[in-house]
């Protein structure tokens, strides 16, 4: 099994003006990320706009990346209905993904009983490593640590979580009570901001958003706390700040997105509807930081 570590950009999709999936776009973009030393690849997660891909959209970026990937790609698979959940992660894996990425059901909002359901089912399904995705401000509902360790007790192919929660103190619980329980469960930062305190509690890397248009900085910051050199992390770390702050300037992935464009990294930084266009004035900042970085 590959290790759930280091660096993983949670992938963009890039669009043509005529609103289809740019596949050339895709393996330039992958390619790039392969080159700055990215451990893997993570396609069709919120970053990659997958609530907006069809279900031929979805299956056709996971067989792109999967085509054009020389290291483990963990493909986005989560959905809040159960049955379109086992059945985006079992294309994955015959697909020749290494693992899945899985969101909380968004929305519904499920009772302890139907989570646990939820990912035991397609923990049943499947064969590949499983990986939660904990981002209760896109969902609406937190995983707790303590369900977070009862879903890995009891799912064997669940390995680990991508927490974006934003709290310090439950990561440390996670990591903690998978210690004393002696679990094969491994935290992974969910937010650039927050790579390396979470690290610094025992995390593993990120999936991350900056390192589709940084992915060597972020590898070499990633890879420095993981040789223990706090002091060389820490450095890249407030070097990268004003890029995660870009990065959020408006709702992700519209800063990302065009960031990619003005690189000349894809052809189109145009995102789906209900997402709008980067305002001009966002645009300006962004470029003004991309500058500083002589990106562009």
């Amino acid at each position: 099994m590959f290790a759930i570590e280091g660096v993983y950009p949670a992938l963009i999709t890039p669009f043509t003006k005529s609103d289809e999936v740019d596949e050339e776009g895709l393996r330039r973009l992958v390619e790039f990320m392969i080159e700055g030393g990215v451990t893997g690849i993570v396609p069709c997660g919120t970053t990659g706009e997958s609530a907006t891909l069809s279900h031929d959209e979805h299956t056709k970026v996971i067989d792109v990346v999967v085509d054009c990937s020389t290291v483990p790609v963990i493909a986005g698979t989560g959905s809040n209905n159960t049955q379109e959940a086992i059945e985006f992660t079992k294309y994955a894996e015959d697909a020749g993904a290494a693992g899945s990425l899985l969101i909380t059901p968004y929305y519904n909002k499920p009772n302890l009983k139907g989570l646990k359901e939820h990912f035991a089912r397609i923990g049943d399904a499947v064969d590949i490593p499983l990986i939660l995705y904990n981002i209760p401000s896109r969902t609406g509902q937190n995983i707790s640590a303590a369900t977070q360790i009862e879903l890995a007790a009891e799912v064997e192919n669940l390995k680990g979580v991508k927490e974006a929660s934003g709290d310090l103190k439950q990561v440390g619980t996670i990591i903690q009570m998978a210690k004393e329980q002696d679990l094969d469960f491994t935290v992974v930062a969910g937010d650039d901001f927050l790579t390396l305190p979470i690290m610094s509690l025992g995390g593993k890397g990120v999936i991350s958003v900056v390192a589709n248009i940084a992915p060597k900085e972020t590898s070499e910051m990633v890879g420095a706390m993981v040789k223990g050199d706090m002091e060389k992390a820490r450095e890249i770390n407030i070097k990268l700040y004003p890029l995660f702050e870009a990065m959020f300037l408006e709702t992700n992935p519209i800063p990302v997105k065009k960031a990619a464009e003005l690189m000349g990294l894809v052809a189109a930084g145009d995102v789906r509807l209900p997402l709008g266009a980067l305002s001009e004035g966002n645009e300006g900042k962004l470029r003004k930081v991309l500058e500083g970085f002589g990106m562009v």
